[in-house]
C-alpha cells in the first residue's frame, strides 16, 4: 500500500496529507517543532480563488475555510509618507481573495487529519538514499524512519532539497522588520484610521511600511528596508529599543501615525531577511522524492507563497491518487505542472518588489492597483 512521508507540517504539507487522506492514501508528517502551539503562526493570508481555494475544495475544507474569513480584510489603502491617501479600495465582498489568519487555517487542517499523522519534535538531521527510490531519515532525537515516497515540505532551508538540487536561497536585498500594535483603536486611533479595515501600503524608494488589521484590534506590520545584508547585520536586534531606534531613523519625516508602527510596537522587532531561490529552479526527476512549497520555489513575498504551497500539496496528492500503481508517473506529472507555474510566480514577485520600492514609489503601486499600467495588470494576477 502506498504511504507518503512528508517533512514539514506547514500549510503545504498539511494540505498534501489531508487530500491524500480524502483519497484513502496514508501519510506521516515529521515536524521539527515540539507541538502545534510552539510559536505564533504568522499573520493574514489572502487565499485566492484560482489556487488556494481550489486546493481547499480538494481537501473538503472549503466551508471550514469560509468560517474563519476575516470580513473586511480585503480592503486596501495606499498612503504617502505624510499619511495622505493616494488610493483606496473597500472590501465589497467581490474581490475573490478573502483574508484568514495563518494559524486558523493551520488549525482546521490539523483537525482534519487522523490522530498521529503529525509526529511532533522530529527535527531531521540527516537522510540518505538506500536504493529502489527509498530513503532513510535520521532525526535529532536519534530515531530513524524509512521512506518509500518522500516529500520535502520543509520550507526555505529544506533538508530534502539537496537530494534533488544544489540550489540555495540567496538574499534579495530586502529585509522586513516585523512589529505589532495591540488594541490599536483605543491606544493608537490615528494609526488605526490610517490603516483602515484591511491592508495599508506606504512606500518611498528603498523603504516602506506594510500593515494589516487582524481580529481583536491588532495591526500587524512589516517595516521594509532595501539594504545590504551587512547593514542589517550591524543592527543588534537583541536590544529591541536600540534596534527600533536605528530602523526608525530611516523613516525621518514620515507621519507619526505611520511611524507609530515602528516606535510603539508592543512586541520586540523581528528582522525577516528576504531570500529566494532562482526563479527557474528545477531538477531532474529523482526516484521516490519531490518538493512542494518554499522548498521547491521560494520567492520574494508576492501574495502567492501560501497559495502555491497548498496548491502544490493538493495537486501532488491528486496526482498520486490518479496513479495508484505508478508513483513516479505521479511525481513527474506534478512537477511538469508545478515548474512553469512557480517560475511565472517568481517573475511576478520580482516585478512587485521593484514596483513597490523603485524611484517612483509609491506612485507605481498606485498605478498598479488602479490598473493603469500594463505591468500593474500583469502583476495584479500574482498579488
Amino acid at each position: 500500500m502506498v504511504h507518503v512521508t512528508i517533512i514539514g507540517a506547514g500549510l503545504g504539507g498539511l494540505v498534501l496529507a489531508r487530500v491524500l487522506h480524502v483519497h484513502g492514501i496514508a501519510a506521516t508528517i515529521y515536524e521539527a517543532e515540539p507541538s502545534a502551539e510552539t510559536r505564533r503562526q504568522g499573520g493574514q493570508l489572502d487565499i485566492h480563488a484560482e489556487d488556494g481555494q481550489r486546493a481547499l475544495k480538494a481537501a473538503g475544507l472549503f466551508e471550514a475555510f469560509r468560517a474563519i474569513i476575516h470580513e473586511g480584510g480585503e480592503a486596501m489603502r495606499v498612503l504617502d509618507r505624510t499619511g495622505a491617501l493616494l488610493f483606496e479600495k473597500p472590501d465589497d465582498g467581490t474581490g475573490g481573495r478573502p483574508e484568514v489568519l495563518r494559524g486558523d487555517l493551520r488549525r482546521i487542517l490539523l483537525e482534519s487529519l487522523p490522530a498521529g499523522t503529525v509526529q511532533w519534535g522530529k527535527k531531521l538531521s540527516g537522510l540518505a538514499a538506500t536504493g529502489g527510490g527509498r530513503h532513510e531519515l535520521v532525526f535529532e532525537d536519534g530515531s530513524k524512519a524509512s521512506a518509500g515516497l518522500l516529500v520535502g515540505a520543509d520550507g526555505a532551508w529544506s533538508k530534502v532539497r539537496p537530494l534533488l538540487s544544489d540550489a540555495w536561497p540567496a538574499y534579495v536585498g530586502m529585509t522586513f522588520v516585523e512589529t505589532y500594535l495591540h488594541d490599536v483603536d483605543n491606544r493608537h486611533p490615528e494609526t488605526a484610521e490610517a490603516a483602515g479595515s484591511g491592508a495599508l501600503f506606504a512606500f518611498m524608494p528603498e523603504t516602506g511600511i506594510f500593515a494589516h488589521r487582524e481580529a481583536g484590534g491588532v495591526l500587524h506590520a512589516y517595516i521594509a528596508l532595501r539594504r545590504p545584508a551587512d547593514w542589517i547585520a550591524g543592527i543588534d536586534f537583541t536590544d529591541p529599543a536600540a534596534a527600533m531606534g536605528r530602523v526608525a531613523a530611516e523613516f525621518e519625516g514620515w507621519s507619526p501615525a505611520l511611524t507609530a508602527l515602528l516606535t510603539d510596537s508592543d512586541t520586540a522587532p523581528v528582522p525577516r531577511m528576504i531570500y529566494a531561490l532562482p526563479g527557474n529552479h528545477r531538477w531532474t526527476r529523482v526516484p521516490g522524492v519531490t518538493l512542494i512549497g518554499d522548498a521547491a520555489h521560494l520567492a520574494a513575498p508576492n501574495g502567492e507563497g501560501a497559495n502555491l504551497a497548498i496548491l502544490d500539496g493538493a495537486e501532488l496528492a491528486l496526482a498520486l491518487a490518479a496513479h495508484p500503481d505508478d508513483s513516479e508517473a505521479a511525481f513527474a506529472a506534478y512537477e511538469a505542472a508545478m515548474f512553469p507555474r512557480s517560475e511565472a510566480s517568481a517573475a511576478g514577485a520580482d516585478q512587485i518588489l521593484e514596483l513597490c520600492f523603485d524611484a517612483r514609489a509609491p506612485f507605481g503601486l498606485v498605478d498598479f492597483f488602479s490598473g493603469v499600467s500594463e505591468a500593474g495588470e500583469t502583476v495584479a494576477r500574482q498579488s
